[in-house]
Formats: structure tokens, C-alpha cells, sequence
């Protein structure tokens, strides 16, 4: 009998134990985040990519009480980047702050990819859209596209791009505009712009806040954006479809998480980013940084991600750009 008792003690406190466990992995389980949360940006500092999660990052940060830090994983348009991210399968603690660049673009300006755009990752939500503007030195001998392509098709030019964005404004807009021109790649945008400045290229295409920036410091001036409309941070410049018939090309910026992760995190961080981009000040430093607010939750961001595959591999076909 007395061993008996003992027995019956033990089995009582192992109960006792497993439930504690169960109890214990369920408050886990609801309180994420439990830790900090990486946003892995595929670009360099100071692109409308690092701008965006920058912002996004104090923002959510402060919803979810928890701190989220930016790694920016720079180059090959994006793709370190998003790779990392989908290599972190089922991680609710690393995010891509992600372009139309990682997730739809590359899909035809490669053959092969390390990641799949759409099954390697769970949409969170779309935040906005920007257009490019294209970029020339103050000098340049032209003040409108209509002269720019006059002066492009009797001179040789060379122009620098740092994303899909920007390298299909430039190859289209030679397409379209009738002139050859030489293609310069860099990791991002900012550096293309300082070899613009120092007079290694003679055009290049910003986004639009990395360009008022440079226009409003007089270093360099915008003759066309690559939007149907004029940007609202950019209202002076015309859209280059007035004067090239057919031309446009806009980016847009997302949250993406790896595959996988669970279902309770991935709706807190959808809930969390559709609660601060209703937030006037967040509003108000996405459109300060040249992003025109276009929000959608994660079923609305999947659906446009098929199409935007379709849509730039449409643009970039136009372009005449050789799958790498």
C-alpha cells in the first residue's frame, strides 16, 4: 500500500506537470510576439524599400510592444534578400519588407530563382505604390523628355538602375523613345544617383522620394515620371507617357512573411500593419517618402501579386531585357 501511494503521487505530479506544460505552450502560443521581430529589407540604406520599413518598423513595433530591427540584405535586385527570408520557413520573427521588384518582377528578369515569389511566403499586406522619376544632371541639355529624346538619339548615354523598377524605366524608355543606351546595374538606387552627380551616367531613374529629395536640393532635375499620373509629392513633373505613348511603369512595397508560419501570428502582424497605416502620422511619413498609400489585406495582396507576375513580364518583354 505504500508503494502504491507513492506511485499514485508520482502520477499526480506528472499530470500536474504535463498540464503546466499545456498551459504554458498555450500562453506562448497567444502571446507572440514573445521576442524581437527582424524586417529583412532586400535593398541598401536610404531606398524607398528601407524608408518604408523603417517606418513600418517603429510603427508595428510600437503596436506589438515589441522592438523590430531593420536588416538591410542589399543586392542582385533583391534576391539575398528574399531568400533569406524564405529560408526562415515557419519564422513569424522575420519579415521582408518586400517591392514588386522580389515578388514579381524578378520572376522575368530570371531564369531561375532561388525562391518562389508566391509559395515560399505568407502575404501580411500591401502598404503603397511609387512611380520613378527619370533623373539628369542640372546641366543636361535638355528640359523636357521631348528634348531629352532628340538629344539621346544623336548622343550615347549611359544610365544606372538598383532595382527592377528602375532598370525597366530605363530599358523601356529607350525601347520606346527609339535610342540605344548602356546599362550600368548597381546594388540600389542612392548609389546610381552619386554616379549620376559625379557625371559617370547621364540619366538614371529614382523613385519618387529619393528624387524630390535630389531635385529640391537643386543636385539634380526630374523631366518625367513613370506613372500614368503625376506623383502627389511630384506634381511639376509630367508623366513620360505624354510624350512616349504606351510608356508606365510603378512599383509597389509589402510585408511578406516565410511560409509557413502560424496561422495566430501571421493574423496579429496582418491586424497590427492594417491598424498603422490607418494612423495619419504613418500616413503622413509614407506619403513625405514618396509612397502613395494603396493598402490591401493579405487575400487582396496575393491576388495582386499573380497579376503583377503578368504585368511585368509584359513590361519587361516591351523593354527588349534579356532574361539573366
Amino acid at each position: 500500500m505504500k508503494y502504491g501511494s507513492k506511485f499514485r503521487q508520482c502520477v499526480v505530479a506528472m499530470s500536474v506537470a504535463g498540464l503546466s506544460l499545456l498551459a504554458a505552450s498555450s500562453a506562448l502560443a497567444q502571446a507572440y510576439p514573445s521576442k524581437p521581430i527582424k524586417f529583412v529589407v532586400p535593398f541598401g540604406a536610404g531606398t524607398a524599400t528601407d524608408n518604408v520599413g523603417r517606418i513600418l518598423a517603429q510603427a508595428m513595433g510600437d503596436a506589438l510592444g515589441q522592438t523590430i530591427t531593420v536588416e538591410n540584405k542589399a543586392g542582385a535586385n533583391g534576391i539575398p534578400g528574399a531568400d533569406l527570408v524564405k529560408t526562415a520557413a515557419g519564422d513569424p520573427y522575420t519579415i521582408l519588407v518586400t517591392t514588386s521588384t522580389t515578388q514579381a518582377a524578378n520572376v522575368s528578369l530570371y531564369k531561375k530563382l532561388p525562391y518562389d515569389p508566391v509559395k515560399d511566403f505568407t502575404p501580411i499586406g500591401k502598404i503603397g505604390e511609387t512611380g520613378f522619376i527619370l533623373m539628369v544632371k542640372p546641366e543636361f541639355p535638355a528640359k523636357d523628355m521631348k528634348e531629352f529624346l532628340a538629344h539621346a538619339k544623336t548622343n550615347k548615354l549611359s544610365y544606372g538602375h538598383g532595382s527592377s523598377g528602375s532598370l525597366v524605366s530605363g530599358a523601356l524608355v529607350a525601347q520606346l523613345g527609339g535610342f540605344d543606351a548602356l546599362s550600368v546595374p548597381y546594388k540600389s538606387i542612392p548609389p546610381a544617383l552619386t554616379d549620376l552627380m559625379g557625371g559617370q551616367l547621364q540619366y538614371a531613374f529614382a523613385d519618387v522620394g529619393n528624387a524630390v529629395t535630389q531635385m529640391n536640393g537643386g543636385r539634380l532635375k526630374g523631366l518625367g515620371v513613370t506613372t500614368v499620373k503625376r506623383a502627389g509629392k511630384a506634381p511639376n513633373v509630367p508623366p513620360i507617357g505624354d510624350t512616349i505613348k504606351g510608356y508606365e511603369v510603378s512599383a509597389w512595397f509589402a510585408l511578406m512573411a516565410p511560409a509557413n508560419i502560424p496561422a495566430d501570428a501571421a493574423k496579429k502582424l496582418a491586424d497590427t500593419l492594417q491598424a498603422v497605416l490607418a494612423k495619419p502620422e504613418v500616413k503622413e511619413k509614407l506619403n513625405n517618402a514618396g509612397i502613395d498609400m494603396d493598402v490591401q489585406n493579405p487575400a487582396q495582396l496575393a491576388k495582386t501579386i499573380d497579376a503583377e507576375i503578368k504585368k511585368w513580364a509584359g513590361w519587361v518583354k516591351l523593354a527588349g531585357i534579356e532574361t539573366q
